[in-house]
């Protein structure tokens, strides 16, 4: 659904106001970010500033005041080219000039001396004629503004056009048009024939972004400022339109290319819109501090405090920045923003080649961009976990943007990003939003399923992947383990029921958390006996590891609350804990009536063997060989090799001393001469195990281990040797 929103906003069947906006944004962001922000020595504005107003008068100046500035500009500082932000639509007559003549031509018109005197004076007084003359033989571009009413009203004297009706070929081309202007008068206009105007294009969000770089009026095609100060710079080439090679561009096309420039067998082409407009290539924040061009007070120029030959060479614009002559745009980089400057940036992009252009395929490209992100998020999307559904929405995110600012920042090219980006983002938001709701409610079910079982972290890894687990049987190699409390029925006997009460749930609270932290799986409580296994529903790694380590802190847990007992004035309790590693089954298995997640299998059997056996040797964890090969990163003591009820086959039966980096010297120096006297009591000698039987009690004097194995060799001395024996104990009972 949101591709196809995106796709009717790209194709300009359903435009999306709030995605346009969105691209302008974006743009205007974008362009803050790149500006070069450094000063362009080559353009100088001459500023009709406050300073100026306050010096020369309220606009407009006095013509020869404008005159005496253009011979300051040209003759003493030397600039190479002027073009006027500023236009003179209406005869100056503050020299009194208009009133003398017609004083001349009514009450005066007898009076001879002052026929003759008005003669004399009518030179130095006409302003018009003393500025059009300083504007002649100069290089001058001036400025005049078109206008759209119904009227159609014009002022002035438009300038020669650019290009006439039959160079677009008779195509309906989307130019900027206008009905009406105001020039400059017919002497001023007369004295330089070079004019551009000075319209911006103002945006739909009232923004100034680009400037037509031709304007319609009256089927002739006329220039900008702007571009009418570069072409006088290149040696005025002509412009020509700048369509695209035939059979480039398949159908019908109605846009240009370009506008081109040729002098000669020289084209310089600049690349345009669809409304043959091209973006301003701002280089910085506006104004006098805004470092991107100089400013220079006209009212300076016309009282000679500038060094002569400061602007030696410079392209000058003139125009104003006083905020009462209404000459400021809102643009990407500035609310306030002086509309000389943006001519200024204009020509600066034009001198560099530097200009931006949102290319006439930034349609075709929206959609092709579009449809490839819509496709991969819609078809992986579903696939994927969460996690890895937002790492493939942010891929393809991050890609969009890196892609348009690569083509942004490489070529020039300002090609649309919001519908692409907000079809991803949403897509993804819907995606998560669905998945989320699913999600739960597959969790809720596991967690009815697994949430008496399993901790709830492994929930949260089965949620990840639900149809991966259900509580149908399979066979799996899983360690089980089987907890038993020592003495419990006698510490029992002397309590209360509620006291019995406190203390199991206190026991099964604590070894529970043990259990839960180890990433085991709670198969049930018997009496005062605890189940539990690891490796299912969720495999993890080393679940053998977890089960050692769950043991050996499950040890720790009743010592900690024999030392609460002892506090109490009562009896301690003991565990015994038996750990075995082998296939089994699990899955839930019971009747209609009453069903479990449980293990089954000679292997679980083997496991509540030993749980029974740590009674035997004297110690509180008794593994199995298989679990011992599989969790090596702790100190192993093997106990004994036994032949349990049920199974013909003898199992070597370890105890885990500690991990593996915390055991001390000492302990393993005892474990070096334990391994030593297994060897020798296998072997049958006798006499050797009596020499390092005292060696073992002097290291470890509370260990039973030792006092069993003292018993059972002194009871195998008075036997005599068995060459079948292999040292292999068997237990009859379970």
């Amino acid at each position: 659904m949101p591709l196809l929103f995106a796709l009717l906003h790209a194709t300009d069947v359903l435009p999306i106001g709030v995605l346009q906006r969105l691209d302008s944004i974006i743009y205007d962001a974008r362009l803050r970010w790149t500006m070069p922000r450094t000063l362009d020595e080559r353009i100088v504005v001459v500023d009709i500033d406050e300073k100026s107003l306050a010096e020369v008068g309220h606009w407009p100046w006095a013509r020869v005041r404008l005159a005496e500035l253009m011979d300051e500009l040209f003759d003493r500082q030397q600039i190479s080219v002027i073009g006027f932000d500023v236009v003179f639509p209406e005869e100056d007559d503050t020299s009194g000039l208009q009133q003398l003549r017609r004083l001349a031509s009514g009450e005066l018109k007898d009076e001879p001396g002052f026929l003759q005197k008005l003669q004399q004076l009518q030179g130095s007084l006409d302003y018009d004629a003393l500025f059009a003359k300083s504007l002649q033989q100069r290089p001058v571009v001036l400025g005049y503004y078109f206008t759209s009413d119904r009227g159609g009203r014009t002022a002035g004297v438009l300038p020669p056009p650019v290009m006439d009706k039959g160079a677009m070929r008779g195509l309906p081309i989307k130019v900027t048009s206008w009905n009406g202007f105001g020039a400059n008068i017919a002497p001023i206009a007369s004295a330089t024939p070079l004019g551009g105007f000075f319209n911006p294009f103002v945006d739909p969000d009232g923004v100034v972004r680009s400037v037509p770089l031709i304007a319609q009026y009256q089927d002739r095609y006329y220039e900008p400022l702007s571009l009418a100060v570069f072409r006088l710079l290149m040696g005025l080439p002509s412009v020509e339109p700048g369509f695209p090679p035939e059979g480039s561009v398949p159908g019908e096309y109605n846009n240009l290319e370009s506008v081109r420039l040729r002098l000669g067998q020289k084209t310089f082409s600049i690349p345009v819109a669809e409304s043959v407009t091209t973006l301003v290539p701002f280089r910085g924040p506006g104004g006098p501090e805004g470092g991107s061009f100089r400013y220079v007070s006209a009212s300076d120029l016309i009282a000679k405090r500038i060094p002569p030959g400061t602007l030696k060479g410079k392209i000058v614009l003139l125009g104003t920045t006083a905020p009462g002559l209404l000459d400021h745009r809102v643009t990407p980089v500035g609310e306030t923003y002086s509309g000389v400057e943006i001519h200024a940036n204009l020509l600066s992009g034009l001198l560099d080649n530097r200009m931006l252009v949102q290319p006439d395929y930034a349609r075709g490209f929206d959609l092709v961009v579009l449809l490839l992100a819509g496709l991969v998020l819609a078809v992986a999307l579903p696939l994927l976990t969460a996690r890895r559904a937002l790492v493939l929405s942010a891929v393809v995110i991050a890609g969009i943007l890196a892609l348009n600012f690569a083509l942004y920042t490489g070529a020039g090219l300002v090609l649309p990003v919001a519908a692409a980006l907000t079809m991803a983002l949403v897509t993804s938001a819907l995606n998560m939003s669905y998945g989320y709701f699913v999600e739960s409610r597959s969790k809720r079910e596991l967690a009815n399923l697994f949430g008496t079982y399993v901790p709830p972290e492994l929930v949260d890894e089965m949620v990840k992947d639900p149809d991966s687990y259900s509580m149908k049987a399979a066979s799996r190699e899983l360690t089980v383990m089987f907890c038993d409390m020592r003495n419990f029925t006698k510490v029992s006997e002397k309590l209360q029921p509620a006291q019995v009460q406190e203390l199991l749930n206190t026991l099964f609270n604590r070894l529970t958390d043990v259990i839960r932290s180890n990433r085991g799986t709670i198969d049930k409580y018997m009496g005062d006996c605890v189940m539990a296994f690891w490796g299912a529903p969720v495999e993890i790694e080393q679940p053998a590891h977890y089960a050692v380590k769950c043991a050996l802190e499950m040890a720790n847990a009743v010592r900690r609350i024999n030392e609460e007992q002892r506090a109490k004035g009562m009896a301690e309790i003991g565990v015994g804990v038996g750990l075995n590693t082998g296939m089994m089954f699990v899955g839930d298995m019971g009747s209609d009536i009453r069903r479990s997640y449980t293990v089954i299998g000679d292997a679980v059997n083997l496991g509540s063997r030993l749980e029974g056996l740590s009674k035997v040797y004297g110690v509180d964890i008794v593994a199995s060989e298989t679990t011992r090969r599989q969790a090596p990163d702790f100190a192993w003591q093997e106990l004994d090799r036994v032949r349990v009820k049920g199974k013909e086959q003898s199992v070597a039966i370890y105890w885990p001393a500690a991990p593996a980096g915390r055991i001390d010297a000492a302990a393993q120096e005892e474990l070096q001469v334990w391994a030593a006297f297994l060897e020798a009591y296998r072997a049958q000698d006798w006499d050797h195990c009596d020499l390092l039987l005292p060696e073992l009690r002097r290291m470890n004097p509370k260990k039973f281990l030792y006092e069993l194995y003292a018993q059972r060799v002194a009871s195998l001395r008075t036997l005599p040797l068995d060459p079948e024996w292999d040292g292999t104990s068997r237990f009859e009972t379970k």
